[in-house]
């Protein structure tokens, strides 16, 4: 097996790189049946998910009372990230996200880090979005947790393998009830008396490692370029939605932020390990607490839903140019969606929530996250003038952001990342060479 990486080079026009973005791909293709306001709601509910309900806690105890400082570094580096992604989908309007972008732009080889990078990190936040809502829900015995985050596992994917819109249909009821929560949440903060304790111990290393976890929450907008091959009109759509999911992720957690400072101050968000549930008994509002767990509960199953999509197109992308098992490349006659794909993430994400303790995994998904979004912005750094929607400066920016931030996250996290992805790149490359023999 030889392999083509064809595509177009730095400073050429769009040509397919290989079957995976041939328009004129005689296997079966995706629908598109998303617009605007649907895509933007499917990153949406991806950035507004439980991270805004636990992410708080390990950035403030890294950033202390600059956690606001961190939180602003996260937002352009995201925002960095999110112009070259919607840049690139505009011209490569298929399914997988910067593992496309990566093969047409820089090479096969890139592309398949890229979406290991993607694959491996958001399979594990899966499972951590999963046990996260069964924590909120059962706070009893863990074995009992453990079987609630399969069953919501099992009923999510199903919603997935019915069609997309019916993902997006019930990402919005999921968005709609997380955010009146939050709603709740920030006027019963803002409304009462304050008295906190700003001191706290920090430092420029603090405050990026901080970024790096806070990041986690914004990664969001991927989800929206990894279904390039499901919306309408994907060259206005999918810039559109990145930025529209974008900006009002940043504006909700710039709120949620404050109010938490005002309300306990960096020290006590560290400590705490449901910061929005301990903040709202601070200020005497005890009878809010059970109305955060169910918010926190709802914003985790619309963060695992637009996840199990999400990496479900990625998969089929990958597997279409047998970087995975071609078996993952079946689209459903019926309902269009690569049922495959997403019947063996189910499978993955439910071992892991019966058998791992995830507690470090947004170290690990951020890891693997920025090094996504890093391809994402080399890739994006090469288009040629006649692609282009924003200045080259931004994606140079953007690689170097997310190389400073992986590189000030939790030692564990990133090692044990690298070393996955290091054993992925091994076995593309003993397939290949046995092809070869």
């Amino acid at each position: 097996m030889t392999e083509n990486p064809g595509g177009s080079r730095p400073g050429t026009g769009p040509q397919p790189a290989d079957e995976a973005l041939s328009p004129n791909d005689s296997r079966p293709a995706l629908a598109r049946r998303l617009g605007v306001g649907d895509a933007a709601v499917i990153g949406l509910g991806s950035m507004v998910g439980a991270g805004v309900f636990a992410v708080w806690a390990p950035a403030a105890k890294s950033a202390g009372a600059l956690l606001l400082v961190s939180l602003v570094i996260a937002a352009f580096v995201a925002y960095c990230n999110a112009a070259a992604s919607a840049q690139l989908a505009a011209v490569y309007p298929v399914s997988g996200g910067t593992y496309a972008y990566g093969r047409e732009r820089l090479g096969p080889w890139w592309g398949y880090t890229a979406g290991c990078a993607f694959v491996l990190g958001k399979t594990a936040s899966c499972a951590a979005m999963a046990l996260t809502f069964a924590t909120y829900v059962v706070p009893g015995h863990e074995w009992v947790r453990r079987l609630v985050a399969l069953a919501a596992v099992i009923v999510l994917a199903a919603v997935n393998y019915r069609g997309v819109t019916r993902t997006a249909a019930l990402t919005r009821i999921l968005v709609a009830c997380s955010l009146a929560v939050l709603a709740l949440v920030v006027i019963l903060l803002l409304s009462a008396d304050h008295v906190t304790n700003w001191t706290t111990d920090t430092s420029p290393y603090g405050v990026l490692q901080a970024a790096g976890l806070l990041f986690f929450a914004f990664a969001g907008y991927a989800r929206i370029a990894t279904m390039g091959e499901e919306v309408r009109d994907p060259a206005r759509t999918i810039p559109r939605a990145i930025l529209i999911a974008l900006f009002v992720a940043v504006g909700i957690y710039l709120v949620i932020g404050v109010s938490l400072l005002l309300a306990l101050g960096p020290a006590r968000i560290g400590e705490a390990s449901a910061p929005l549930a301990t903040a709202v008994q601070a200020v005497d509002a005890a009878w809010a607490q059970p109305i955060v767990r169910v918010g926190a509960a709802l914003a985790s199953l619309g963060a695992l839903l637009a996840l199990i999509a999400g990496i479900g197109r990625t998969t089929l992308a990958m597997a279409r140019t047998k970087d995975l098992p071609t078996w993952l490349a079946a689209v459903h006659p019926r309902f269009q969606v690569p049922h495959h794909a997403e019947i063996a993430l189910a499978a993955v994400v439910g071992v892991l929530v019966l058998t791992t303790d995830l507690r470090g995994v947004i170290g690990f998904s951020s890891f693997g996250v920025l090094l996504y979004y890093a391809i994402a912005n080399a890739s994006a750094y090469t288009q040629p003038a006649g692609q282009r929607r924003w200045p080259r400066v931004l994606n140079i920016l953007g690689l170097l952001g997310c190389v400073v931030l992986a590189a000030t996250l939790p030692l564990t996290s990133a090692i044990t990342c690298a070393v996955l992805l290091a054993l992925a790149l091994l076995a593309r490359w003993v397939r290949l060479r046995s092809g070869r023999a």
